[in-house]
């Protein structure tokens, strides 16, 4: 079942809803919970949901009304997909809804409520587990696209070094910008900030007839977290971070920090791939390592192997290695193929399947843009982007460009941008779990500390020394027994003084390509897996979740 799990997630980005409405019962509505000013929604109106997986763990779906624009609760409405399996435990035990979300911003979370089943010993049994995809997402209504064929291989070499180059860039940034305005439901993009999904949240909460809510974010649902935590802090109840983002810096400075932090999990993935030379024959050392890869880059800049696979593809396929250790063996064994036989086919693979180019394939990054852009002030000078740049490049040369032009709309966006919300949790009295590994490079354990430090009962768990994003259910006992034991009873560990970490845990393991294969899955690394085949947008391609998924369920 675990390896159906895995690899039936993977093929189910978008969930679909059943046309015949079969109405499923629910826990009561708690007793005297009070419609906060602005708008109330309609009753949820529950269906058998059509994705396997969901209809596996029975699962029900249906679609949250919300208003486009809450400022006019009145105005046009827009609806939200929703899933939710039940709580299995005695109504005495029941502990409320647990609403998911798994990041981007721009990931489909509608199958994150199958993870109910994979917390240890049971703990997850008394919550009714609720995925959700964000406003745009999936199969909300409107879902939004632009341009799938913004990342059709193969593409100008990332690093500019021509003004031909540079030019090609620009253009391709402001016509993606251009072509979001173009779009159908275009209007929706100026109501995709951060607080208009919060807003949701709490819609969602009175929909679900709940005083308060528990949570579970991962990665940019994180940020979302905290800032409805900040905003609704009497509507918090037991809330897991896992790798959370630096809300000083939404959203261009944690692109930067992304650069540098990048540079460090590289030259590790590099260190194994020298370490295990005999098997991938890439290089004996990090240094011979690297310099192959540049050096390989380079090579198809100038000559994109089979006319598709150049420079920038295998940068974006060698990014999925910084933010999850699950793909590296596949990374690795697909790169070989193509340094010592000629062969790029996996390489190829690996980067199509990451990327649609099918109408509306671009759904998450479109939605990735409408929120990074919007969320706050993103510079607006080519001029002065170029020049932040090329400084990070000097030092951090493995992502600063392929960063910088992944987020090349935003100079261009055509919808305007907020001031961020000032992200407190001075008035939440819940103890918070937040998870992250040390070298985390999507979002930099920085963040984690920031976070801690303002919210007084928030107690953070550390991977040592990992290198994986988003990583809590991946087999780690000390960590995931942790998370058990939080969702059961609420227990943290306890706070120590000064700006660290309060418990430290092994990191997700680093794969042994020379060990035997394990015959069995853990249930919570396999729903690692699931939820890593599935996240969707956060720079990371799809292919890393989608090896993730297969490798972890022992193929």
């Amino acid at each position: 079942m675990n390896k159906l799990i895995a690899t039936l997630a993977v093929a189910t980005l978008a969930v679909g809803l059943a046309g015949t409405s079969t109405a499923s019962g629910g826990p009561p509505r708690s007793a005297g919970v009070a419609a906060s000013p602005g708008y109330t929604p309609p009753p949820i109106t529950w269906h058998a949901c059509t994705d396997p997986t969901l209809q596996q763990f029975k699962a029900k779906c249906g679609m949250l009304i919300v208003p486009m624009d809450y400022a006019h609760p009145g105005g046009r409405k827009i609806e939200l997909a929703v899933s939710r399996v039940l709580h299995t435990t005695s109504a005495a035990d029941y502990q409320g809804v647990m609403l998911v979300n798994p990041g981007g911003p721009g990931g489909s979370g509608l199958i994150y409520s199958i993870l109910q089943g994979f917390i240890p010993d049971n703990a997850g049994a008394a919550y009714d587990w609720i995925g959700f995809d964000p406003r745009g997402v999936g199969s909300s209504r409107p879902a939004l696209a632009c341009n799938a064929n913004f990342f059709k291989g193969d593409r100008p070499p990332y690093r500019p070094t021509s003004a031909t180059i540079h030019r090609q860039w620009v253009q391709r940034s402001k016509r993606y910008a251009a072509d979001c305005v173009r779009s159908s439901g275009s209007a929706l993009f100026q109501h995709v900030k951060t607080v208009d999904t919060v807003q949701d949240m709490e819609t969602l909460r009175k929909a679900l007839g709940r005083k308060r809510i528990n949570y579970y974010g991962f990665s940019y649902g994180t940020y979302l977290g905290s800032v409805y935590a900040t905003r609704h802090p009497t509507r918090v109840r037991r809330f897991v971070f896992d790798s959370t983002i630096d809300p000083r810096r939404v959203f261009y400075k944690s692109n930067q920090d992304q650069d540098v932090a990048f540079q460090k999990t590289f030259n590790i993935y590099f260190r194994w791939l020298a370490k295990y030379h005999g098997v991938y024959h890439v290089g004996a050392t990090r240094t011979a390592v690297r310099a192959r890869y540049l050096a390989t880059i380079r090579r198809l800049d100038r000559h994109a192997a089979k006319g598709f696979l150049g420079g920038d593809e295998l940068i974006d396929v060698f990014t999925a290695a910084g933010y999850y250790v699950y793909g590296w063996e596949d990374i690795a064994a697909a790169y070989s193929r193509y340094l010592n036989q000629g062969n790029p086919d996996r390489l190829i693979a690996m980067y199509r399947a990451a990327n649609d180019t099918s109408p509306g394939g671009d759904n998450g990054y479109a939605m990735y843009l409408g929120t990074q852009c919007t969320d706050a002030h993103w510079p607006r000078s080519q001029a002065r982007l170029d020049r932040d740049n090329r400084k990070l490049d000097r030092r951090y040369n493995y992502f600063t460009w392929s960063n910088a032009w992944f987020n090349g709309p935003c100079a261009y966006w055509h919808y305007r941008a907020s001031k961020p919300v000032h992200v407190t949790g001075a008035r939440v009295v819940s103890p918070i779990l937040m998870i992250d590994e040390t070298f985390d490079a999507a979002t930099p354990f920085r963040g984690s500390l920031i976070v801690r430090q303002r919210f007084p009962s928030a107690s953070l768990i550390e991977g040592k020394n990992g290198t994986t994003h988003a990583g809590s259910l991946s087999g780690v006992a000390c960590t995931d027994d942790s998370i058990a034991a939080y969702l059961r009873d609420g227990t943290v560990p306890a706070r120590r003084s000064g700006n660290r970490s309060d418990k430290v845990c092994p990191s997700v393991p680093r794969p042994d390509p020379t060990a035997m294969a394990s015959p069995s899955t853990s249930p919570s690394a396999t729903a690692a897996a699931a939820r890593a085949a599935v996240t969707g947008v956060e720079r990371a391609t799809a292919l890393a979740r989608l090896r993730a998924g297969l490798q972890a369920s022992g193929r």
